[in-house]
């Protein structure tokens, strides 16, 4: 039994897709667990671009079984263009598999989305408006319809009239917006749906388990970041599902004692999109530096990430969260030629340092990072292929996160294809 648990070490955009690409080489099975098309994975191979938002990476390899867990929102429009990009370029999706149990997103998800964003002005989240909050919210409510629910059409007609009914009513009522869903549209539009996706549903949670009774390679591919958890991350500024790595086992339906390792992705420098607290957030032309050099713009929204040094606060508080075993770090080239380097080992309160990764997002904003400085180097390592290769200063930088973090680096990326990996450790 061999398994991996894939999850961002920070506030997301890390390069899980990178690496969850460059893992798959050796899976035999690739599981997507939670949250929705707000997330956004880049694989480049062979100068080809992919862009994925909810179909796992590990589908680039044709082979492969591709998982799509109950834990999972599903917006089918998206699932379907999806794969139609894929088979435009060559890329099949035959294996893919997706768990009847996985939930639905509609379009009055999206519109509700949109509306309480509006609606909080200056206290809003930043979210994406693509319905995943909602969706989640009427799952914990009990009156989400599901892939299974989908494929009903007595249950569909029966779910879609009554949540249409209530929806149009809180657009109205409570967020005064005059926008209103038609019922017979959005059932003929799901209902096309449904036919094309049926034949791809199944008990993912059996799937999962056959494979690992079997001896199988099974990697686990989370979305987001640990500070964008529901309870572990900068609440409220945080997704709507858990991307940590015990939700692995409850988005895909298997038991913690079949998860062998977790590795934990993460920048070599930290980057955040939307709104809340950062404490090593750079607000300079070096900030502006690192977005362009690292292209850092949302895969799915386009928005400008917020950068900043690298926190080993997080890290910490990251291994401790999700149990890492391991960390890949990714865009080390980016830092390439800057003189000086910076790590933030904790947070200044007043007299007081700070080492734990608070709750509260108030006393956080008002928190100075402290920083141990490290020298940089010039040379430009996109091309390097081992890591005895990489300049001292290089090395040494990584080993000091390695350090700093209290987790072994396994996994260096010095560019964004799959040949731009480094390894320290085998993980399969």
């Amino acid at each position: 039994m061999s398994t991996i648990v894939l999850i961002g070490a920070q506030w997301g955009d890390e390069g899980k897709g990178k690496v969850t690409d460059f893992l798959a080489q050796q899976a035999d099975m690739v599981v997507r667990y939670q949250g929705g098309n707000n997330a956004g994975h880049t694989v480049v191979v062979d100068d080809r671009v992919f862009k994925l938002h909810l179909i796992p990476s590990g589908i680039l390899y044709g082979q492969k079984q591709c998982l799509i867990g109950n834990g999972v929102v599903i917006d089918p429009a998206v699932l379907l263009e999806e794969m139609d990009n894929l088979d435009k370029q060559g890329v099949s999706t035959n294996h893919l598999r997706i768990s009847p149990r996985a939930h639905v997103i509609f379009p009055y998800h999206k519109s509700i989305d949109q509306a309480e964003e509006e609606y909080k002005g200056n206290s809003k989240i930043g979210t994406t408006n693509r319905g995943i909050g909602p969706a989640y919210a009427d799952k914990a409510s009990r009156v989400g319809i599901r892939m299974v629910d989908l494929l009903d059409q007595e249950e569909l007609e029966e779910k879609l009239r009554y949540a249409v009914e209530i929806k149009n009513k809180m657009l109205a009522g409570v967020y005064e917006s005059t926008e209103r869903i038609d019922y017979g549209q959005v059932l003929e539009e799901y209902t096309g749906y449904a036919k094309r996706l049926e034949k791809y549903v199944a008990d993912v949670s059996v799937l999962v388990n056959e494979a690992i009774d079997q001896g199988q390679k099974v990697l686990f591919e989370g979305a987001q970041g640990t500070l964008l958890d529901l309870d572990h991350g900068t609440y409220p500024y945080v997704t709507s599902s858990h991307p940590i790595a015990a939700t692995a086992c409850t988005g895909a339906g298997l038991g913690p004692t079949k998860i062998n390792k977790v590795v934990g992705v993460a920048k070599a420098y930290i980057t955040r999109v939307g709104e809340g607290p950062f404490p090593t957030e750079l607000h300079d032309d070096l900030g502006s530096l690192i977005r362009e050099r690292g292209h850092e713009f949302g895969t799915t929204t386009g928005r400008p990430r917020r950068c900043g040094w690298y926190d080993a606060v997080i890290a910490r508080y990251a291994a401790r969260i999700n149990g890492l075993s391991y960390l890949a770090v990714t865009k080390l080239d980016v830092l390439s030629g800057l003189d000086t380097l910076k790590i933030c080992v904790g947070y200044r309160d007043n007299d007081e340092i700070i080492t734990e990764f608070p709750a509260s997002l108030k006393k956080m904003a008002n928190y100075e990072p402290v920083y141990k400085e490290f020298p940089g180097w010039q040379e430009d390592i996109s091309g390097v292929t081992d890591f005895s290769q990489l300049p001292p200063n290089a090395r040494d930088y990584i080993k000091h996160l390695e350090e700093l973090s209290r987790v072994p680096v396994a996994i260096v990326g010095v560019g964004p294809g799959r040949k731009q990996t480094l390894v320290l450790k085998e993980l399969f």
